[in-house]
């Protein structure tokens, strides 16, 4: 064995998770020395990559305003249109479908990203700001450290073994899970989805699908193709994501027991899938067949793991400790999460004053933030053809990750203790209404089945809607982000009640009581019944 090459910070994979979090260690230590190992050789290829191309909110302002690649994002990928759903099955015609959307692009920015250009910024920033990358690594074996001692990794690269030493390990190695599978760290969190997903070197213009002038000018500019567009139905979902080369994300998720994986699990089989249920999207691949540039499918796409800090210096970000589900985008947002928490860990480290309490403490936020992610999605795809219920939990989503979980993230309190500290009833009782909303989403779905819903909803009109929006990267102060976050606690009851009562209309039987005395004299706000 050749002598071990030491690191103050050794990072198992140089994918999205793994180069971000080394980026974001550098700025706030840059005298520690960081070393990410990874098994690819040479650039990343541009398109036919890896999925995780639409981002939100907390993801996005990570990349643009925490790293500073806010001038790569405008200039080298897309600027998104929002999200966009078409509840859309059996439709051959889009227009003809019940659309929730956006008439104009919302005031804070998220991007469509490449992802085989941007992790090869990512590379070549790593390497400008002295951050040693390995690539064509194997790794063959970890010895994670205990009671202060050093990390120790085995791998392969170019025909030789190699080994590191390190005083912190960080798994960034993805879905392979290095690490939290050789501590048996893995959990079932009860959400099977299954998904297939490919690539095609054409632009998908949905624009130009329907020859309907009025349609296509409710939008403003007419490019619904700028948007991640969710073509929706019972059980399931389509994503179609542009790319910044022209060509186009295609991903098939579904409930697996409604539509078992071994249903679209190869490209024709996927072209057959979407005849019956996305006619009007499997109209337009049939005639990109020659540009197809990928097919992968996934099994078991959603999946727990048990603990992602350690007081021994070790710890998971992206991939390599949990995954929710591709539906909202909200892997970029658990990176950003999961590599906040592992700096702020790191910095107090080499400051000394590393404590298994933070260590802890930290922890349990990062899986509160996932507990309330994951309400969103278990139980859920039954709806997903629902345009009526669908439309009000989408907006009771939103208003969630909006109101709660980006005020937070973006406005730099993740390690804030005293805050949620002094917010603790507040939050407590949002996330408990959160709880109550999915499962009273549910029994609406069940009882009012596919009630009628608007053909086109526009976000944009919901003045609260967009204001909360407008306001997520003002700056605050201590006392006037806890004044906002209860502010938005605050609008979430009334929101509730205003959900509650819309839905009571359609099916009097719902127990909605509870939901409606939880605003009290709050003014509820405009759905879009009223505003339609």
């Amino acid at each position: 064995m050749p002598a071990a090459t030491t690191s103050d910070v050794l990072i198992v994979g140089g994918g999205l998770a793994g180069l971000t979090l080394a980026l974001q260690l550098r700025q706030r230590l840059p005298g520690i020395s960081i070393r990410v190992l990874e098994r690819r050789a040479g650039p990343a290829p541009i398109s036919a990559f890896k999925v995780g191309e639409s981002t939100v909110e907390i993801g996005a302002h990570y990349f643009a305003d925490t790293l500073g690649l806010r001038e790569h994002l405008d200039a080298a990928q897309l600027r998104k249109f929002g999200f966009r759903f078409f509840f859309s099955e059996g439709c051959a015609r889009l227009d003809e479908a019940c659309e929730l959307g956006i008439s104009r692009v919302l005031p804070t920015p998220s991007w469509q990203l490449e992802r085989g250009s941007f992790e090869n910024l990512l590379a070549e920033r790593a390497l400008q700001h002295g951050i040693a990358l390995e690539t064509g690594c194997c790794v063959r074996a970890i010895e994670p450290g205990h009671d202060g001692a050093a990390h120790a990794v085995r791998v392969q690269c170019d025909g030789d073994t190699r080994a590191h030493r390190a005083r912190w390990l960080v798994d960034a190695s993805g879905r392979a899970g290095l690490l939290r599978r050789q501590l048996g760290l893995g959990e079932d969190n009860g959400h099977r989805i299954g998904a297939a997903w490919f690539r095609v070197d054409a632009r998908l213009g949905l624009d130009d699908w329907c020859d309907n002038p009025a349609w296509r000018g409710l939008c403003q500019p007419a490019e619904r193709w700028r948007s991640t567009n969710h073509l929706c139905g019972p059980g399931y979902w389509v994503w179609l994501i542009p790319l910044a080369s022209g060509a186009h994300s295609v991903g098939i998720v579904a409930d697996a027991e409604a539509h078992p994986v071994e249903s679209f699990d190869d490209f024709e089989r996927a072209l057959a899938w979407l005849q019956r249920h996305q006619p009007a999207l499997a109209e337009r691949l049939g005639r990109h067949r020659d540009a197809l540039l990928d097919f992968r499918f996934l099994r078991d796409v959603s999946y727990g793991c048990r603990r992602v800090f350690s007081a021994d210096r070790w710890a998971l970000t992206g991939e390599a400790g949990v995954f929710l589900d591709p539906f909202y985008s909200p892997g970029s947002d658990f990176i950003a999460i999961a590599n906040g928490y592992i700096t702020e860990l790191v910095a107090r480290d080499f400051a000394g004053g590393l404590q298994a309490r933070d260590v802890r403490h930290f922890q349990q936020l990062f899986f509160s933030f996932y507990r309330n992610m994951l309400n969103l999605y278990r139980g859920q795809y039954a709806m997903f053809g629902d345009a009526r219920v669908m439309s009000a939990k989408v907006l009771w989503d939103y208003a969630y990750y909006w109101g709660v979980l980006c005020p937070l993230v973006i406005g730099g309190r993740l390690t804030d203790l005293g805050l949620f500290a002094d917010l603790q009833p507040e939050l407590a009782a949002a996330e408990s209404l959160n709880v109550r909303m999915q499962a009273f989403f549910r029994d609406w779905h069940a009882r009012a089945g596919a009630g009628a819903a608007p053909a086109w909803m526009d976000q944009q009109e919901l003045g609260w809607f967009a204001r909360l929006n407008a306001r997520l990267h003002d700056s605050l102060d201590d006392a006037q982000v806890r004044a906002r976050l209860r502010e938005h606690v605050d609008l979430l009851h009334a929101l509730a009640a205003a959900l509650a009562e819309d839905a009571a209309r359609e099916a009097p039987e719902l127990a909605v009581e509870s939901l409606c005395a939880i605003a009290g004299n709050r003014a509820r706000p405009v759905l879009f019944r009223a505003a339609a």
